[in-house]
């Protein structure tokens, strides 16, 4: 009966030493690798209206499911480069992205701002008509639900260009007894973006010059062979860059797709999976793997998105405001918080299958892990962000554990366990510090980005 026992808990697979004790539903940090599995193609999982260019014009060989869509992550084979040759695409030419898993939301009636508003942490009364927003959701938790891009495409309606989590059946949810006037729908928009310093070169051929004098986070309403579409000057790659987002995409997808990706490769560049390894030196998170339902802004860089000036309620406020205070009063209420790593090692040429776990070189004791890791060749070393215990940072920097942190290299080390294939000594874990946040300035910086640039010059 002794062979039948549980393991104890300090040799547990799952690493409960990891002090995940304020969440209701702990990471699954238990390290199983790629075991090489094959996806299964299905009806239960939407194909999107680009998924015919992607998989079998464009050679997508890999996917993922992202919104319950088929999502193309690797173009390149390894063989050939893999995804670091799709790296040099998005920063040396221009790249074309299938993006459709980024459903668009609409509310739309004489309430929409008002709902809008009472779902978002930002001021959404403050977004003009054809402009757009980086926006986050919060539960009455203050845990953060989805950060879109908002879209204001009219005076009564909103685009909400999600990230991988349902935000239909929320917002539906939250307006039953509310009252609303509005109406609330997944639309047929499918979005593409177009990324890289020859992005804009792209656009210009593609719907006139008159697409140069978009603003960042700027809309406008054009045709691309004889499609309406909207375009914004936004992007999740920290390059310049433009989104496209199709109406009527159930028949027209195909029709914008075909003389955008004859630009592109006219332009020297190609299709390739999201920029991951790019965003993450831009220090954009993905929602899912940096943040999730239980995870609140102020542990993952995105303080500045809940305001001390927003005069209107909203879902969360009374969390965040407390969680704001706690912080300036030098209480930080949460175990883990979310910073940069340098990360030494052989290069990581592709997605991490596991949160690989980081120990506390000190005590060898496991304290946190990894959400996003990749080389990164103009800065050569291997950077990422990743979770480690917020009382280390506390007694072992002058930072404030707030978004100050992720201003100045620290002089403060971990270790990462990475896999054999990646450490420099198998089964040895690998030396990181904690290092600013973006590794990597962006194009257009987000405005987290541009207020420190701006405390900077004033320096």
């Amino acid at each position: 009966m002794a062979n039948n026992e549980p393991p104890a808990l300090d040799d547990h697979p799952n690493h409960p030493e990891i002090d995940q004790s304020d969440r209701v539903l702990p990471r699954n940090l238990r390290q199983t690798g790629d075991p090489g599995i094959e996806m299964l193609v299905s009806t239960r999982v939407r194909k999107s209206p680009f998924f015919d260019k992607s998989f079998n014009e464009e050679g997508a060989w890999r996917c993922t499911v992202y919104n319950r869509i088929y999502h193309p992550r690797g173009l390149v084979e390894p063989e050939d480069g893999g995804a670091m040759k799709e790296y040099e695409a998005l920063t040396e030419s221009v790249t074309l992205w299938d993006v459709a898993v980024e459903r668009q939301i609409r509310v739309k009636g004489p309430d929409a701002e008002a709902l809008t508003d009472y779902v978002i942490t930002r001021d959404a009364t403050s977004i003009e008509p054809m402009k757009g927003k980086y926006v986050i959701l919060c539960n009455e938790d203050g845990g953060i639900l989805n950060d879109p891009v908002l879209l204001r495409v009219a005076d009564d309606e909103f685009w909400f260009s999600i990230s991988d989590s349902t935000l239909m059946q929320w917002l539906q949810g939250v307006n039953v007894g509310m009252d609303f006037d509005v109406e609330i729908d997944e639309i047929d928009v499918a979005p593409m973006q177009i990324q890289g310093p020859l992005s804009e070169d792209v656009m210009v051929e593609v719907v006139g010059e008159e697409v140069s004098d978009i603003p960042y986070y700027g809309l406008m309403d054009t045709e691309i062979n004889g499609c309406d579409v909207l375009v914004s000057q936004t992007g999740f790659s920290g390059e310049k860059g433009f989104e496209v987002y199709v109406k009527d995409a159930s028949k027209n997808a195909e029709r914008v797709w075909d003389p955008v990706m004859e630009e592109v490769k006219n332009h020297g560049g190609r299709q390739i999976a999201p920029g991951h390894h790019r965003r993450i030196a831009a220090g954009i998170l993905s929602w899912g793997q940096d943040m999730d339902h239980e995870t609140s802004p102020f542990q993952v860089n995105l303080g500045y998105q809940v305001p001390d000036d927003k005069e209107g309620d909203y879902i969360g406020k009374e969390a965040l405001e407390e969680q704001k205070a706690q912080i300036e009063n030098g209480e930080y209420p949460f175990n883990l918080k979310l910073v940069g790593l340098k990360i030494a090692g052989e290069p990581i040429r592709d997605y991490a299958p596991d949160f690989w776990i980081i120990s506390d070189p000190e005590t060898g004791k496991e304290c946190g892990y990894m959400t996003s890791p990749w080389w990164n060749p103009d800065l050569e070393t291997n950077i990422g962000l990743g979770f480690v215990p917020a009382e280390k940072l506390e007694a072992e920097t002058d930072a404030l554990l707030n978004d100050e942190i992720y201003e100045h290299d620290l002089d403060l080390e971990f270790e990462v366990h990475l896999p054999d294939e990646y450490a420099e000594e198998d089964g040895e874990p690998a030396y990181a510090t904690v290092a600013e946040v973006p590794f990597k300035e962006s194009v257009n910086p987000s405005a987290r980005e541009q207020a420190k640039l701006n405390a900077r010059h004033e320096e």
